[in-house]
């Protein structure tokens, strides 16, 4: 925002060199950049924060110098001299959508002199970074530059009319793929989502954004239809980015206007026009005003500034500070009701009204003091130290990324999703930064594939990943789910020496991993079911459950899904929900005695059919509860000619002992013995 200081001086009176009152603003929070010189002018480049939008009007910015100075703020004298007919006989106001559009007024000029605006004009809006356009144009940019209300003005003559042979402004949501061509002379493609001001014959203009060229003012216009309007900020700041089209009006919707303000700013603009374009004012304003919206009042405890500020402020210099902003104030009771305006949303809370004070009364006289308040030392939840935990665990055989957490929407045909994956329900962004991140992730698997493609692309063959993070579940009501996921990937082979073989990384290789990790994690009642998945090969895919609950999933990922990220090797990955690994972990440490005797191996090979399951066949020896038993593994699978067909041989090993003595092998027999019938009577097991 450029301030003239010649133009400031027609709203307040000061007298104090231009850096003591760059200095002064700067130190009230209205920063200033910078003061540059044109011609006998001084100029003000403000930099303002996104809460101090009413600052972008002149006259608001007044408001600061004269609370400052103590001064009184000087607003212009508007002397409407209006004809005898009526304004409800030239135009009629219909608003659709009153979500979008709180207020819409409307003036009429007759008889306009389209020429060039006077020197002073065009000079004060060179000041402010503006063209001259007309006389009329250059009006309108004139008063949203003192009111900070933008304001447009339509051809008369050239609106549509209604049934009733009346001209019409109708304020509408736009229709899908509706179009107009702006001032600019581009044609625009609209989506229902932009507020349109349009005629009974269609568009006019883009509401808070830019006008039409179909009414523009011109050098033949005579009739001239003021507009004041107060509009959504953020449906005028979604319309400005999805079209890529910011202007002077667009950026003071986006911070909002004073809606009690409009009538102001156009009865100053409609005074003008009649002044510099020997206009004929029609008589009265058109004015839809839905939803009356009243001055906020906020409750004050002058108690309660000092306290906060470590000040020690009198009532009499706090209702000082506030008045001076033109706030009013009731004293009737020890809690101060106080009167804010409507320019001033920003607004809201008892807190705002302390900062108003400590703002003028100045920061750099406040007095330094060291918050009160008892110690306390940080530290780590149970569930960020379990985090940390994972993280040291997996850092040994994985590198760690961290990706965006927006994502591509393609990602549902390249992760072959159908319908009811529940993956598909993606959280869509408002304002993405580009198409390519306009959705939140519910998977970080997508991630780290495309970390798989761009290394490979760059001639990486063997990598490990992992990732820990969130993804985001859309609810039908509220804010979306956070959820901490863990999730890894690999390709290719460990790397290799002279006393190291080189070893596939693959889904065994994975499931190793995470064996040790939920050892090291305390969760010892886990397993690894077959699962289908979409995402995943078939048949090469588990679901990792633990303690009966369903904790993650491993597998290979599907040939299709790799060649959509352009990944020419197998793949395998895992995700695990961080959260129930955390409530089914037993945080313990646990210690058991070593036996001093010797242990005893036993192998044995069983055929059973090929349908029978690795766990089925350990959890009948489980059932066995035998102590002496310490632990039982496959270690070959065999299928071929020397096995009867549909049927596999297991070969398992058997680790027996016991802390008070040597065993027997007619006590290991025994056990034997018991496991076999078992495997016998419920799995139909045959010794080899």
């Amino acid at each position: 925002m450029r301030v003239s200081i010649n133009w400031l001086k027609k709203y307040v009176d000061f007298d104090c060199p231009v850096d003591e009152l760059a200095h002064r603003l700067t130190m009230a929070g209205i920063a200033v950049e910078g003061v540059e010189e044109i011609d006998d002018d001084k100029i003000l480049v403000l930099e303002l924060t996104p809460n101090r939008g009413d600052c972008y009007g002149i006259i608001n910015t007044a408001r600061e110098v004269a609370a400052l100075f103590e001064s009184k703020v000087m607003l212009p004298e508007i002397t409407l001299q209006e004809n005898n007919d009526s304004i409800t006989d030239y135009i009629n106001i219909v608003i659709k959508d009153e979500d979008l559009c709180g207020r819409y007024t409307a003036r009429l000029i007759k008889n306009c002199n389209i020429t060039d605006s006077p020197e002073w004009m065009q000079k004060s809006l060179i000041s402010a970074g503006i063209r001259p356009v007309n006389n009329i144009v250059d009006i309108t940019n004139y008063v949203m530059l003192e009111y900070n209300q933008p304001l447009h003005a339509f051809d008369y003559d050239l609106l549509g009319k209604n049934d009733n042979g009346k001209q019409e402004i109708i304020i509408r949501r736009a229709a899908k793929n509706e179009r107009i061509v702006t001032l600019d002379g581009i044609e625009r493609e609209l989506n229902e989502t932009m507020l349109l001001i349009t005629d009974p014959d269609g568009p006019i203009a883009i509401a808070g954004t830019m006008g039409g060229e179909s009414t523009e003012i011109t050098a033949s216009t005579k009739n001239v239809l003021l507009e004041s309007a107060f509009f959504n900020n953020i449906s005028v700041r979604r319309t400005s980015k999805t079209l890529a089209l910011r202007s002077d009006s667009s950026i003071r919707f986006e911070k909002g206007v004073d809606i009690n303000g409009l009538t102001s700013a156009i009865n100053r603009a409609a005074d003008l026009v009649q002044a510099l374009a020997g206009g004929e004012i029609v008589g009265g304003l058109a004015d839809n005003y839905p939803h009356l919206v009243l001055p906020r009042i906020i409750n004050l405890r002058p108690e309660r500034v000092n306290s906060v500020l470590g000040s020690d402020l009198s009532n009499t210099d706090m209702q000082a500070y506030l008045e001076g902003l033109g706030f009013s104030i009731d004293h009737s009771s020890n809690e101060w009701r106080v009167t804010v305006p409507t320019y001033r949303i920003d607004l809201q809370a008892e807190v705002d009204l302390i900062e108003e004070i400590a703002r003028l009364h100045g920061y750099d006289n406040l007095p330094a003091t060291l918050p009160e308040g008892q110690s306390s030392f940080g530290g780590l939840n149970p569930l960020q130290k379990f985090k940390d935990e994972i993280k040291r665990f997996l850092s040994n055989q994985f590198n760690e990324v961290i990706n965006l957490s927006f994502i591509n929407p393609n990602v549902r045909e390249k992760m072959l999703w159908r319908a009811e994956n529940p993956h598909n329900e993606m959280l869509e962004l408002v304002n993405p930064l580009s198409e390519d991140y306009s959705v939140m992730r519910s998977t970080l698997l997508p991630g780290l594939l495309l970390n798989i493609s761009n290394n490979q692309a760059r001639k990486m063959n063997n990598l490990s990943f992992f990732e820990m993070g969130a993804v985001f579940l859309p609810q039908e009501e509220g804010l979306p789910t956070e959820k901490p996921i863990l999730s890894a990937i690999v390709t290719g082979c460990c790397e290799h020496n002279w006393y190291a073989e080189k070893i596939e990384m693959d889904f065994f290789y994975l499931k190793g991993i995470i064996e040790g990790m939920f050892l090291e994690l305390g969760l010892n009642d886990y397993s690894f079911e077959a699962f289908e998945n979409d995402s995943f090969h078939s048949g090469r895919t588990a679901l990792i459950t633990a303690n009966s609950e369903a904790v993650g999933i491993i597998g290979e990922i599907h040939p299709l899904v790799a060649a959509a990220f352009n990944i020419k090797s197998r793949v395998c990955a895992f995700e695990l929900d961080v959260e129930k690994l955390f409530s089914e972990a037993k945080q313990k440490i646990m210690s058991t005695e070593i036996s001093k005797f010797p242990e005893i191996e036993r192998d044995l090979a069983i055929i059973v059919p090929v349908f029978v399951k690795a766990k089925e066949i350990l959890a009948q020896v489980d059932s066995t509860k035998s102590p002496l038993l310490k632990n039982v593994a496959i270690f070959d699978v065999y299928e071929g000619n020397q096995v009867p067909q549909g049927c596999k041989s297991l070969a398992l090993r058997f680790t027996f002992s016991s802390l008070d003595r040597t065993l027997t092998d007619s006590e290991v027999n025994s056990i034997l013995e018991t496991v076999v019938a078992a495997l016998k009577e419920n799995l139909e097991a045959k010794l080899r």
